[in-house]
């Protein structure tokens, strides 16, 4: 039995929904965008969202409504895309050490990493966990820096019942291994209309709208194409209904594994949620212990599961990023050669969930 890491199930309405768009003949950004950054503002909790192409874009996006060039700290457990966008904006990462069981910045380091070139903060809410955000918006707020959330992977996810992407600047991405899909895609959600307005701009060519003379298309700054297409938004307004299905399902599907899991303490470690959290399951990781991690990932591999390691190498040890970095990320180091990625979806099947624990159990009982 083959068993994806992640699997995308779209439905036959929901490919009727973009094919319905595309014969409209609209296949730029149109109609659809907007409703589905109405009705994305609303499940969040803030007044403005703009869709566009991807989480990176977003990102981009969220460094250069700074209008500044400095230091901004991010986690370096985390994917390459968060650290692009911060020096394509024209900034430096500053990378920072995460905590061992939510693998989120830790917000000692936070305050250790802060200088008179700082400008901003990017946490990473991993794998659906959100970060301390009590902690973390105290630190922003006494020091006046920016605090932007890359969200791709926690769309849905709450701290103490408000959703990550409203507490700073929120980054979201579409990609199909994400919560929901428009199979490219991103978001950024802002309460600040200054900020909305510029990133409209910014996404469009820089174009600044004059509704007097409607065929007047003057750029006021340089910007990107970073638009999302019609039809793509229209598969984000379906799947956006169905995202706390997906989230209760991947809740449940987390709750089966840690049960069994947790039988094996010790060799493996779950992740523990604390009570004022929803974890929203984009991904479901485990510690392995005794430097088996590797024997592990090879067995499941074998067997036509797809297990993985996110995120491998960290930034601080990637070669072009290395440069940035001059300290030793204790935690970071220690967890990217224990973490492993299982297979999580929604539509995995209770087939293939007992297959993953059944091949599981082999290894586990050959590795005591």
């Amino acid at each position: 039995m083959k068993v994806p890491l992640s699997i995308t199930n779209l439905q036959p309405q929901e490919i009727k929904l973009v094919s319905d768009s595309l014969k409209t003949g609209w296949l730029t950004h149109g109609k659809q965008n907007l409703i589905f950054e109405n009705k994305f503002s609303n499940y969040i909790g803030v007044k403005y969202s703009v869709s566009m192409n991807s989480c990176t874009s977003a990102l981009e996006c969220a460094v250069k409504l700074l209008k500044k060039k400095g230091e901004i700290i991010i986690p370096s457990w985390t994917w390459v895309s968060t650290a692009n966008a911060v020096i394509n904006a024209g900034c430096k990462p500053v990378f920072a050490d995460i905590e061992l069981n939510s693998r989120n910045i830790d917000p000692k380091e936070i305050k250790k990493k802060i200088s008179k070139r700082t400008v901003a903060v990017i946490i990473v809410h991993f794998g659906g966990m959100p970060c301390k955000m009590d902690d973390i918006n105290k630190i922003c707020k006494k020091k006046n820096i920016t605090l932007i959330e890359d969200s791709a992977e926690t769309i849905g996810g709450k701290y103490k019942n408000k959703r990550t992407g409203s507490f700073g600047i929120g980054c979201f991405s579409f990609f199909p291994t994400k919560n929901i899909t428009t199979t490219e895609g991103g978001m950024l959600t802002t309460n600040n209309p200054k900020h909305f307005n510029y990133v409209k701009k910014l996404i469009a060519h820089g174009i600044q709208k004059n509704v007097k003379f409607p065929w007047k298309r003057e750029a006021i700054l340089p910007g990107h194409n970073f638009r999302m297409p019609n039809h793509l938004a229209a598969l984000g307004v379906s799947q956006l209904r169905k995202l706390d299905y997906f989230n209760k399902k991947r809740n449940e599907i987390a709750k089966s594994y840690n049960k069994f899991f947790n039988n094996f303490p010790n060799i493996i470690e779950t992740q523990s949620v604390p009570k004022n959290i929803k974890h929203s399951y984009q991904m479901y990781t485990l510690r392995v212990k005794k430097n088996l991690r590797n024997s592990f990932l090879n067995f499941l591999n074998k067997n036509d599961i797809e297990a993985s390691v996110h995120f491998f190498p960290p930034l601080h040890k990637q070669k072009y990023l290395s440069k940035f970095n001059k300290n030793k990320l204790k935690n970071t180091e220690i967890l990217m050669n224990d973490i492993i990625t299982l297979p999580m979806s929604p539509h995995l099947t209770e087939r293939q969930i007992k297959y993953v624990k059944d091949i599981s159990l082999k290894w586990l009982k050959r590795s005591k």
